[in-house]
Order: C-alpha cells, then sequence, then structure tokens
C-alpha cells in the first residue's frame, strides 16, 4: 500500500522557520521518520511539497488513483485550497489532516479549515509526530477493512 504525504506552501522552510512554532526538524527529517515508520508497518510512502496549489492538485491527479490514502498538511491553504478539496475529493481516498501547530490557538482564519469536513481526522499541534499518527491511524484503519 502507499500513501500520499502531501505538504503546502512554506513547509519547505521547516527548520528555518519559527522552531518556537513548528520544531526544529526539517521537512526532509520528518519524512525520514515518516518512512521508517511506513517501512515498519510495510506501507510506502510518497512525499511531495510546492508553494503552488495547482502543482498540489496535479499531483493528487497523478498519484491518487494508486494510493491508500492521502496525508496533507495544506499550511495556508487550509482556509482557501477549495481547488486541492475538490482533488481529494474526486479520488475518493481516506485523508488524515497534518498541522504541526495548533492552528485552534493561531490566527482566527487558521481555524476553519476547507478540507477537515473531508478528512478521516485532523491532527494538529503535536509537532512532527502527527506526521507519524497520522499515518499508523490511516494503515490500521486500512488493515481492519480487510
Amino acid at each position: 500500500m502507499k500513501y500520499l504525504v502531501i505538504q503546502g506552501p512554506n513547509l519547505n522552510w521547516l527548520g528555518k522557520r519559527d522552531p518556537k512554532l513548528y520544531g526544529k526538524m526539517s521537512l526532509g527529517d520528518i519524512h525520514k521518520e515518516m518512512a521508517k515508520r511506513a517501512k515498519e508497518l510495510g506501507v510506502e510512502i510518497v512525499t511531495f511539497q510546492s508553494n503552488h496549489e495547482g502543482a498540489i492538485v496535479d499531483f493528487i491527479q497523478k498519484n491518487g488513483p494508486s494510493a491508500a490514502g492521502v496525508i496533507i498538511n495544506p499550511g495556508a491553504y487550509l482556509a482557501t485550497g477549495y481547488a486541492i478539496l475538490d482533488a481529494l475529493l474526486d479520488q475518493g481516498k481516506p485523508i488524515a489532516e497534518v498541522h504541526l501547530s495548533n492552528v485552534h490557538a493561531r490566527d482566527e482564519w487558521r481555524r476553519k479549515s476547507v478540507i477537515a469536513p473531508i478528512a478521516k481526522g485532523v491532527i494538529v499541534g503535536f509537532g512532527w509526530r502527527g506526521y507519524i499518527k497520522a499515518l499508523e491511524l490511516l494503515v490500521a484503519e486500512a488493515q481492519q477493512k480487510g
């Protein structure tokens, strides 16, 4: 089974960008930790990051049909990413939304995600570990369904 891990705008700056809020790990480090856990779970991850909504939509359309599920941190597109939402809806796959920080304790506009209503769940505020938990939960659900 293959899971897509999609990272939205500015996440390529992790490790440099406000470490108090986002942690000290780079995006590459997070993906390495996820790949280790994926291997332990007997699954594969395909990672992608873009600062451009259209590129994210293209990635979902190209890779979604062969994926078992999607883990997405839409970044600032959480509030405006309707094209991403539509692309995810078209795939019909289980989705876990992840945010490194607790978006509910931040700016008002970050508190309502357009993707959350179609996600199996949303994990916020646990830093890089939220990605690991999202992967574990999606894999466990797939195994339970058989």
